[in-house]
């Protein structure tokens, strides 16, 4: 994992979070624990906890991750005392301490005397629910979940802050990279205006692969045999998944409250190894790609496949590691990367924000403004046809894309394709993304197609580099 600033002059910008606000006591087990609330409703912590009781809620992948760390790892003032899961029975294990409650009723966990409830469940039923209770019942909780946070992270924080218990969800984006208490205490003094990055890790496993030579298909294969990918995969490869991140990460860094719907979403299935050709053509290669650009009381975002210039952090990343890059103000440009799928990563993250509850200081932002969403962002194009070729297909393409003012800049075309099935590309100079959508609309009217044009945005190295 690796958390740099490509910017050695930032590192004076960061500030610690301030605590301000009227405290409550609390008692845990015999220790006590400070809360505050801050004048624009987040919770803070302080004090010390002698032992935090702990329940996990979901015994899948990262919750068994979890419970290993807690059981093997001897964290001092860290006591798994319940796990939950549908059929329990069948996951029962010998690692975990005799002294475990193994169940399948919530309220017997909530009205036991755990005092963190960790949803591992994923979803957002029953894991809304269960978050909801337990937070009004006085319980901390701590979440994986991203498609929670994203769809009903303020809801949660409110209540979490009007019952001054924590509500933290550091696993929610990049398992195990700190993105979320990087932004939320390490770059609280910058002002940001740009979130980037490759936030999926079974897509970037997938286009690692065939930036290699695979084809969709072999790649994705290997991903679901590897454990990366569900046997739907949608949520990953249509972008559903990096979206709800996005969205976590844009309330966070940008303090902009917006929902996942708004974000313009696409997927990567349409990829074919030749677009890695011609994207090492124009020395780029190609990445899954979540961003949100703050211009004013406007977020510009979208979710989706984009050629990345070689020379950019984002080109680096492989396999399924995940990156963010963050741009600041005062503190340039910040890149937090490392392993982003897995069970393991993603626990550290869960047991870290549970020793930030028990060592008493953690802060949790809320959003500050509702703000509306653009997908439309102005930036160069790459579009690649596939054609039985015949005379004329060329002037005609350049015809739709003039009537909606948009400018070719290159066409690429490699030797050795058959006619009947010709790929080629061309690249246009920067446009809004709806001249370009109505522009392709009626050239894909055009008879001599075998298969839609395939459009991505071509990043600029210094929107690349954040």
């Amino acid at each position: 994992m690796a958390i740099r600033k490509s910017d050695p002059k930032a590192n004076a910008s960061g500030s610690s979070a301030q605590q301000r606000g009227r405290g409550v006591q609390r008692s845990v087990d015999g220790g006590a624990v400070q809360t505050s609330e801050t004048p624009n409703g987040e919770v803070a912590t302080q004090g010390t906890i002698r032992t935090l009781k702990v329940a996990i809620l979901g015994f899948g992948t990262v919750g068994s991750s979890v419970a290993r760390i807690l059981s093997e790892a001897g964290h001092n003032g860290l006591e798994l005392t319940h796990v939950l899961n549908r059929d329990v029975e069948r996951k029962r294990v010998p690692w975990v301490p005799r002294s475990v409650v193994w169940t399948s009723d919530f309220n017997q966990v909530l009205a036991s005397d755990a005092d963190v409830l960790v949803e591992l469940a994923g979803g957002l039923e029953p894991a809304g629910e269960w978050a909801s209770k337990a937070l009004s019942a006085g319980k901390a909780v701590v979440t994986a979940n991203k498609k929670l946070i994203a769809y009903r992270g303020i809801e949660l924080s409110k209540l979490a802050a009007s019952n001054r218990v924590p509500l933290l969800y550091g696993a929610a984006v990049a398992g195990g990279v700190p993105v979320i208490p990087g932004l939320q205490l390490g770059l609280c003094g910058d002002q940001l205006h740009r979130v980037e990055g490759i936030l999926n890790g079974t897509c970037n496993f997938i286009l690692s692969k065939m930036e290699a030579g695979a084809e969709f298909e072999a790649a994705l294969l290997e991903a679901k045999a590897l454990g990366y990918a569900e046997a739907d995969p949608s949520e990953d490869v249509d972008g559903f998944d990096a979206r709800a991140k996005l969205v976590i990460l844009t309330r966070i860094g940008l303090h902009a409250d917006i929902t996942p719907e708004e974000i313009p979403t696409h997927t990567i299935t349409g990829i074919e190894a030749i677009d890695f050709e011609y994207a090492r053509d124009l020395h780029c290669t190609i990445r899954q790609i979540s961003r949100a650009d703050a211009r004013g009381r406007e977020i510009l975002a979208t979710v989706g496949p984009m050629l990345v210039p070689h020379g950019s952090p984002l080109a680096g990343s492989r396999g399924t590691e995940n990156m963010v890059v963050v741009s600041g103000k005062y503190g340039g440009d910040t890149v937090f990367s490392g392993r982003g799928a897995g069970g393991l990563p993603t626990a550290v993250a869960v047991v870290s924000d549970l020793l930030s509850i028990r060592e008493g200081q953690q802060l949790r932002g809320m959003p500050v403004r509702r703000t509306t969403v653009s997908g439309e962002v102005s930036l160069r194009h790459y579009i690649r046809f596939i054609v039985n070729d015949r005379p004329g297909i060329v002037a005609e393409i350049a015809t739709h894309l003039a009537e909606h003012h948009i400018n070719i800049q290159a066409i690429l075309q490699k030797p050795g394709h058959p006619g009947e099935r010709l790929p080629f590309v061309v690249t246009v100079e920067p446009c809004p993304d709806s001249a370009l959508r109505r522009a392709l609309g009626k050239i894909a009217g055009m008879d001599c197609f075998l298969e839609p044009p395939l459009q991505m945005q071509i990043l600029e190295p210094e929107e690349a580099a954040g």
